[in-house]
């Protein structure tokens, strides 16, 4: 059956300039950004995406100065220096069609070094540096900053530039009560908290000239403490669009909100509403964003008129194709993202290089390089779940004849036990795409199977990867035979478990 994806793949006329599609790619941090050197794996990354279909990219974020670091050192665009290595990002972009914004971040007390500012002198409780208060002349001098950075970035080629004025950064910090407590013309009611970000985009407006994007990203739910009003957020939005904004992105949650914006068990675009809500008030196009994961999904948000883009990050880690295989109705071949975080977000806040749990080429384009064989052979992958099926869909997609064999009656292994916890079901999504891997690549599949080596040795296979997994960890406790004792494994297949449980181990699975 085919399905129609029209509205996603609508192009978006903004007078001076079209967007192919409705499709953004949003800005995530991958640790590239922080090093000039590491500039042409940033552009293989971008390139892969706007290959793959992408309308419009944002980049991670790049700080207007030395105060807005998020790391020591980390990317900073404010001289002509900068220009260069940029260059292979955006050229690397519009080679496929696609446009490109810089995000300009300047992270207030949310930075990881000792030079850390912000509305007010309150620490964050994810840094460890107390923030000074802003003087009226760093502000003034920090709004010339983010002007002359839009500068160098429209002469390295980008399309615009976003501001980042969500997620708890330094704009956030300034239109929120939660951090504001200034009693100056910079804070107090919203109409002085939102002067520093109005300020920002009307300056950038008048050193770029009309024809140069200018997004926005909004907080629409702070999530914290004294957070913004709906009814704040829209004087904010309507002010924005006034200032000169292009495009009106959003923004759920601050980082350090205890409420869960992006998780599993975050229900799919559970957020759309707050988008549809603010987009009655505005006439720019504005972006949905948080959760937005499969075509279906974006398809239904901008049918409903909830917005007219819709943002994804973390899906186009999991799959740079994502938009082509909707344009062509493959959508039974995304990789799609499961929101686990494990290698983008929580490497981010270890300082490591994103990528993605769920495609391990992601931010590794240049290193890890899938490329025909010249010398086929005979390889025999034992362990049908996800790590086995990885190996044997990319062996196959090489050019090997590939055995795929797994002892029980599915492939998945530990995903089949996730994907039944509650909140976890987009681990089917990783089952499904691998079982139409297996498919299309000619993996041969024996189920039921468990193998020895004198079969391996019989048929003759020139390689064996082994991907047997894990068992449960059995207990060696006294009474731990008795017949009520369960392991997990059993609990999440189904075995009937009492009224008073007591459970051994308080890790992840535990929990």
């Amino acid at each position: 059956m085919t399905t129609s994806y029209a509205n996603i793949l609508k192009p978006l006329h903004l007078g001076f300039t079209t967007i192919k599609n409705r499709v953004v790619m949003g800005s995530m941090h991958t640790g590239l950004e922080d090093r000039f050197y590491n500039y042409p794996k940033l552009a293989a990354y971008f390139g892969e995406r706007a290959k793959g279909g992408v309308g419009l990219i944002i980049t991670g974020g790049i700080s207007p100065n030395r105060q807005g670091w998020l790391l020591p050192a980390g990317g900073t665009m404010n001289n002509l220096a900068d220009v260069a290595p940029h260059r292979l990002v955006t050229h690397a972009v519009h080679k496929h069609g696609a446009k490109i914004l810089m995000q300009i971040l300047h992270s207030g007390r949310y930075g990881y070094q000792p030079f850390v500012v912000s509305a007010s002198p309150i620490k964050s409780p994810i840094s460890p540096f107390k923030p000074r208060q802003m003087s009226e002349k760093q502000i003034l001098d920090t709004i010339e900053d983010y002007a002359h950075t839009a500068s160098i970035a429209k002469k390295a080629g980008y399309d615009g530039v976003e501001i980042m004025g969500s997620e708890g950064y330094l704009l956030n910090q300034f239109l929120s009560r939660h951090v504001n407590q200034r009693t100056d013309r910079w804070g107090g009611d919203i109409e002085n908290r939102m002067r520093f970000a109005v300020d920002i985009v009307k300056a950038i407006r008048e050193k770029i000239g009309e024809n140069f994007i200018i997004c926005f990203r909004l907080s629409l739910l702070d999530l914290v403490h004294d957070g913004n009003t709906m009814q704040e957020v829209i004087t904010v939005a309507k002010a924005l669009e006034e200032a000169g904004v292009t495009l009106l992105n959003t923004g759920i949650g601050w980082h350090e909100a205890r409420i869960p914006t992006i998780v599993t068990s975050v229900p799919r675009a559970a957020f759309a509403d707050y988008t549809a809500e603010v987009k009655k008030h505005v006439a720019i196009p504005v972006i949905a964003s948080n959760r937005i994961n499969m075509p279906e999904t974006a398809e239904a948000i901008l049918a409903a008129g909830k917005a007219d883009m819709v943002q994804m990050a973390r899906p186009l880690l999991a799959d740079a194709f994502w938009v082509s295989k909707t344009a062509t109705n493959r959508v039974d071949e995304i990789n799609t993202c499961i929101a686990c975080n494990q290698a983008c977000l929580d490497h981010t806040f270890k300082n490591k290089r994103a990528t993605c749990l769920v495609n391990p080429r992601a931010a590794y384009e240049t290193e890890l390089v899938y490329v025909k064989t010249k010398a086929p052979k005979k390889i025999a992958v034992i362990g049908g779940g996800v790590a086995g099926m990885s190996a044997a869909t990319v062996a196959a997609s090489r050019g090997h004849k590939v055995t795929l064999f797994e002892a029980s009656h599915e492939v998945g292994g530990q995903f089949n036990l996730a994907k039944v916890v509650p909140g976890k079901e987009e681990f089917h999504e990783t089952i499904r795409y691998f079982k139409v891997q297996i498919e299309r690549t000619g993996v041969e599949l024996r189920l039921n199977t468990r193998v020895n080596r004198e079969q391996l040795e019989r048929e003759g296979f020139d390689e064996v990867v082994v991907a047997t997994g894990v068992v449960p960890r059995a207990l060696t406790i006294e009474g731990s035979q008795a017949p009520q004792v369960l392991s997990y494994a059993e609990v999440l297949r189904g075995a009937a478990v009492g009224n008073r449980v007591a459970v051994i181990g308080a890790g992840g699975i535990g929990f």
